[in-house]
C-alpha cells in the first residue's frame, strides 16, 4: 500500500489539452488525477504571478491531495511565484508536518489553509493572496455589490472576517477565518485581502482573479459616482447564468493556455 512519503509526483503524466479546447481531459488512475491538479496549481501560481498578486512572502494556493485526503500541497515559503514549478509544492499533512519537500511551509499559509480543508469537505482549493485592489477594497468593511455581470458571480457568495487579528500565526486565528466563510465560495478578510475556494484549482483561481477585478471596478465606480446595483432577482439570476462550477473551470481554461505558452517550465 502506498504512502504519502512515496507519491512520485511525475507519474501519471497526461498529454497538453489542445489549446483553446474546453473538454475536460479523461482521468483514469489516481496518479493521473494529483498530476493533473498538480499542473493546475503550479499554473496557477505562475498566474499569480503575471498578474502581480505576489508580495513577498505572502500569498498562497492549496490543493487537497485527491487520494490522501488529510494532507494538501502548497507553496513553499520564500519562493516567487513567478518560479513555482510542480517539483517544487510541498505536501503537508493536516498536522503541520511536511512530508515531501525541501523547503519550510509558511505558517500563515498552515494555519488558514488547514482550518478551512478540515471545516470544508467540499473545498479542495483555496487560493489567498495580498492583491492590491483586493486588499484595498477589504478596508471598506463591506461585500462587493452586484454592480456589474461579473460582479453578480459573488451575490450572496461572500463571506466578511471583521475581527482581523494580525498575521494568522496561530490555530485560532485560522479556525476564526474558516468560521467566518462558512458555507460561502469566497471571503473578503477585512484589512487583509480576499480569500476564494473551490472543488478544483480551476475554480478557486479564476474566482480569485475575477474577485480582484471586481474589487477594482467597485473602487472605480464608486470614486467617479453611485453606482447603480442590480436587482437582487436579476443578481441572482445572472450568477446562475455565470457562477456555476462548470463554467467557472472553463474560464480558467485560456489562462491556463496562456500561461502554458508563457513559461511551460512549471511543469517540470
Amino acid at each position: 500500500m502506498s504512502t504519502p512519503k512515496d507519491i512520485d509526483r511525475s507519474k501519471g503524466k497526461l498529454p497538453q489539452k489542445e489549446k483553446g479546447s474546453l473538454t475536460p481531459i479523461m482521468i483514469s488512475t489516481i496518479e493521473e488525477a494529483r498530476r493533473h491538479q498538480l499542473e493546475r496549481l503550479a499554473a496557477s501560481f505562475r498566474l499569480f504571478a503575471y498578474y502581480g498578486f505576489d508580495e513577498g512572502l505572502a500569498g498562497h494556493i492549496t490543493l487537497r491531495d485527491p487520494e490522501f485526503q488529510d494532507h494538501f500541497w502548497v507553496n513553499p515559503l520564500g519562493m516567487n511565484f513567478a518560479h513555482i514549478t510542480v517539483s517544487d509544492l510541498l505536501l503537508v499533512k493536516e498536522d503541520g508536518e511536511i512530508i515531501q519537500g525541501e523547503r519550510p511551509i509558511n505558517p500563515a499559509a498552515f494555519f488558514i489553509h488547514s482550518a478551512i480543508h478540515a471545516a470544508r469537505p467540499d473545498v479542495n482549493s483555496a487560493a489567498h493572496a495580498h492583491s492590491i485592489y483586493g486588499r484595498t477594497f477589504s478596508t471598506l468593511g463591506k461585500a462587493l455589490d452586484p454592480i456589474t455581470q461579473d460582479a453578480a458571480m459573488f451575490y450572496e457568495e461572500q463571506s466578511l472576517y471583521s475581527d482581523y487579528g494580525g498575521v494568522a500565526f496561530d490555530k485560532g486565528e485560522g479556525e476564526e477565518i474558516a468560521k467566518a466563510l462558512g458555507e460561502k465560495r469566497t471571503a473578503i478578510l477585512q484589512n487583509h485581502g480576499l480569500l476564494t475556494t473551490g472543488q478544483t484549482v480551476d475554480v478557486a483561481t479564476w474566482l480569485f482573479i475575477s474577485m480582484d477585478k471586481c474589487c477594482q471596478s467597485q473602487l472605480l465606480a464608486e470614486a467617479s459616482g453611485k453606482p447603480i446595483i442590480i436587482p437582487d432577482e436579476m443578481a441572482e439570476h445572472a450568477k446562475k447564468q455565470a457562477g456555476t462550477d462548470l463554467i467557472l473551470w472553463a474560464s480558467f481554461q485560456p489562462l491556463y493556455d496562456l500561461i502554458y505558452e508563457l513559461s511551460p517550465d512549471f511543469l517540470d
